[in-house]
């Protein structure tokens, strides 16, 4: 299995709360659309630390070309079109466990 992990920081002229559960309900969304993608938990921060990110996902694939398909679908480009409006930065993971 693969598992594919991302922390994004929003931008600071963005309403972080409602900007987060937005992208949440659009992330959560491709569960059902995406058939390579087996499942995805996606987690709000309440940390108050300068260094916390805003949102964190974590997506799990059978192997390499799940997570490929899964980066080109239509619907995912439709989520990553949302992210260049409100995302400063991200950080990504993507292991084999």
């Amino acid at each position: 299995m693969l598992r594919h992990i991302v922390m994004i920081k929003f931008k600071d002229n963005v309403d972080v709360s409602k900007v987060s559960i937005e992208l949440r309900r659009m992330l959560n969304d491709l569960e059902r659309n995406i058939d390579s993608l087996l499942n995805i938990e996606v987690g709000i921060n309440i940390s108050t630390k300068a260094s916390a990110q805003d949102i964190v996902l974590t997506a799990d694939f059978e192997n390499v070309e799940g997570l490929n398909y899964y980066r080109d679908h239509p619907e995912h480009v439709k989520v990553l079109g949302y992210l260049k409006e409100v995302m400063e930065k991200a950080a990504v993971v993507d292991y084999i466990n």
